[in-house]
């Protein structure tokens, strides 16, 4: 049986290829470069974009699961390259799916699909898309999730997961992120009430992954649903970053902008951004300040009950084992 797994050199897929790895899993990965470290594992690589039909084909030749990791991320950028990478892609990857008769793919969404802004405190599935997104990354995932949810049926088993704050050593989004803003001095506090969030350690989030493939079958509980993923109890945002920020030796989080202080920056900023043509991303847009106020948090019922999915670490293990890193790596 060989696996798939689009992205694998990333963050999430190489540690998705990593566990496939260990259960002696044949693996193939489809990214735009070469990594040495792939070959290391004896995994076949494959190169190429997602918006190109032809790499994609070749890639899902031959196997017999998907696992769908790859995509554009991040809060700033083209719209054309979120759409062409998120949406094309996705649907280049389910066309593939049905001309080489592969049974199984498994996507990897997010809960920003379901944010409209406000809070979300112990929501399920159940929840719909909301009819307007502050950014593209959002928007154009949620275009892809409805796309694979949609190609499920007799052929082909589809399911999509849901990991919310993806976190952990080797991370080269999200912590580094916060990471250089607070060594800048520019890392603030938004609002001041409490906010809780999910997060996921990478492990769990891989782990899941393997569980919804091993579940996935045409007619099967998890086939054509969305589920979320966490490591199964909501954290106090700030608490969350001034603990990353103390394991990496940093000083807390104590400056504080107001809610619509810092919805109006990302409104001007977007602009400035937008109509100058500036480089790099705004310090601040209104995606970002609605994450940073409100609470976004999951019921994980489902994912226990469909896939048998238990996060095996905790918030505090995946903490400390961050900060091993971090202290190691000297970041």
């Amino acid at each position: 049986m060989t696996a798939l797994v689009t992205g694998g050199g990333g963050f999430l897929g190489g540690a998705v290829v990593r566990l496939l790895r260990r259960r002696g899993r044949a693996v193939r990965s489809f990214t735009r470069t070469a990594y040495p470290w792939l070959d290391e594992l004896g995994v076949e690589q494959t190169h190429g974009d997602l918006a190109d039909p032809a790499a994609v084909e070749r890639a899902v030749a031959g196997v017999d699961v998907v696992f769908h990791a790859a995509a554009k991320a991040g809060v700033w950028g083209r719209r054309a390259d979120f759409v062409a990478t998120n949406v094309a892609g996705t649907e280049n990857v389910l066309a593939a799916c049905r001309k080489h008769g592969v049974r199984k793919l498994v996507y990897t969404s997010t809960p920003s699909v379901v944010h409209g802004g406000g809070d979300l405190e112990g929501a399920d599935e159940s929840v719909p898309y909301p009819k307007h997104f502050e950014a593209d990354y959002p928007e154009t995932k949620a275009q892809a999730e409805r796309a694979v949810l949609a190609a499920n049926g007799p052929d082909l088993a589809t399911v999509a997961l849901r990991p919310h704050l993806v976190y952990g050593p080797g991370d080269p989004h999200l912590i580094p992120r916060v990471l250089e803003r607070a060594r800048a001095g520019k890392l603030r506090r938004v609002g001041t009430r409490p906010v809780k969030v999910d997060v996921t350690y990478i492990d769990n989030a891989a782990d899941a992954h393997l569980l919804a493939a091993d579940k996935l079958a045409v007619g099967s509980p998890p086939s054509g649903k969305a589920y979320f993923i966490s490591d199964g109890a909501p954290v106090d945002l700030w608490e969350f970053i001034n603990r990353v920020l103390a394991e990496a030796g940093l000083p807390p989080v104590t400056r504080t902008a107001s809610v619509w202080k810092a919805r109006l920056a990302g409104r001007v900023l977007e602009t400035a951004y937008r109509w100058l043509r500036l480089p790099g991303e705004p310090a601040m847009t209104r995606f970002v300040a609605g994450q940073l106020a409100t609470s976004h948090w999951y019921d994980l019922a489902a994912a226990r009950r469909d896939l048998g999915y238990d996060p095996k670490v905790s918030t505090d293990e995946g903490l400390r084992r961050l900060g091993e890193a971090l202290r190691g790596s000297g970041k």
